[in-house]
């Protein structure tokens, strides 16, 4: 029994050497603006007084003026105007002695309740899951360590479900990744909590075959057309991933010249096609192209569908020619007199060569014929013209 007192003993006074002070409050959690006023209380039996002691905030020692001695053993400090947190775990207030040495130490969570979160999306990835974003609200920063909690359940009936896999597409974005539900309504929102309160988002309500997204399309093949040297062609296929699905598509494409980072889209709505020409570019120039997916009226949904990513760039070059290879756009006007020069120019040829083809066979190749052999002359005269001037 007397071993088991003098063990008790032993560990009080191990106890008090590890803690010889206690800090009030312990951990405090504040607004940004208000005051503190903490005490650091030695114990009676050390050798320490009030007068020994001095504060620290972060490493920064407060100014004697900020202290007062409540007692012997007693030493309080006022803050005043508290700032946010400088670290999400909180700021260290310390109690030292004389010496340097620390005695006790509190940590302040100094910051702002959560704000409202704001902008919710949501896609679905080819019907498969539901991934979401959102904005952490007005303000955003609230100094301390905020948690955020996507919600959802089907709108007139389940119990709520909570999102597991954070940060997926972002900061503030969760991923639903199965067991989703079509043609019912998902209700969703976000719960904002810290130590200073909650806040929750607006309600949003969607269908899963409204916010369909998909991969980008695949086989993307770029290559000439024949020796047209302002032209391109552009081939790819459709999402492999919704082809046992009743949707349309739109596609978009851009391109950009091998020295520019500058992609510009030229193609804002291709329809359900999968090929595209491009056309005025500029001769003996490498392009990279790419392509991207719009999926609607998935199972007959009325909204307008989400992009897909751009296609990894493809590149292929021009024919090169001997011209200059500037080139201007047309003003309002010179538009239409061009492209009448260029008609009268190719019927003329079409009277010219009407014997050889007929009337039945006039097509879009014929007219690529009559380019190339357009561009052909332009050659041949401009190398006149060269061996002229030497």
């Amino acid at each position: 029994m007397m071993k088991v007192f003098l063990l008790g003993l032993a560990l009080l006074r191990v106890d008090s050497l590890m803690y010889p002070a206690v800090i009030s409050p312990q951990d405090p959690t504040l607004l940004i603006g208000s005051s503190l006023t903490a005490s650091c209380s030695v114990d009676a039996g050390s050798s320490l007084r009030a007068e020994d002691l001095y504060w620290t905030l972060n490493g920064r020692r407060l100014p004697a003026e900020t202290y007062e001695v409540l007692n012997a053993t007693t030493l309080s400090v006022t803050i005043s105007s508290l700032n946010g947190s400088q670290q999400q775990s909180g700021d260290n207030l310390v109690c030292h002695s004389r010496d340097g040495g620390i005695l006790a130490g509190s940590c302040l969570y100094i910051g702002l309740p959560p704000e409202k979160p704001t902008n919710i999306s949501c896609w679905s990835k080819n019907m498969k899951d539901l991934t979401c974003k959102w904005a952490p609200g007005t303000e955003g920063e609230t100094y301390l360590h905020t948690n955020y909690t996507l919600k959802y359940k089907l709108r007139w009936y389940g119990r709520d479900n909570t999102c597991q896999q954070y940060h997926t597409a972002g900061p503030y974005s969760c991923h639903i990744p199965k067991d989703l539900a079509l043609f019912t309504p998902y209700e969703i929102w976000v719960e904002a909590s810290n130590r200073l309160g909650v806040a929750v988002s607006e309600v949003v309500m969607l269908d899963i075959v409204d916010v369909v997204t998909t991969d980008p399309p695949s086989n993307v093949h770029v290559s000439r057309v024949g020796d047209l040297e302002d032209q391109l062609s552009v081939r790819w296929s459709a999402p492999p991933a919704l082809k046992d699905f009743l949707f349309q598509a739109k596609y978009q494409i851009q391109y950009r010249v091998e020295d520019s980072s500058e992609w510009k889209q030229v193609v804002d709505n291709v329809g359900n096609q999968t090929s595209c020409r491009l056309a005025g570019l500029r001769p003996g120039t490498v392009y990279f192209v790419q392509v991207r997916c719009n999926p609607f009226g998935i199972y007959g949904s009325k909204k307008a569908g989400i992009w897909s990513d751009w296609s990894n760039p493809t590149a292929a070059s021009t024919p090169r020619n001997g011209r200059a290879t500037g080139v201007c756009e047309p003003k309002n006007g010179e538009h239409n007199n061009t492209l009448r020069r260029e008609l009268k120019q190719f019927f003329g040829w079409m009277r010219k060569h009407g014997s050889s083809y007929g009337c039945a066979n006039l097509s879009i190749k014929m007219y690529d014929q009559w380019r190339v052999s357009l561009q052909k002359s332009h050659k041949t005269r401009n190398q006149v013209l060269s061996g002229d001037k030497s």
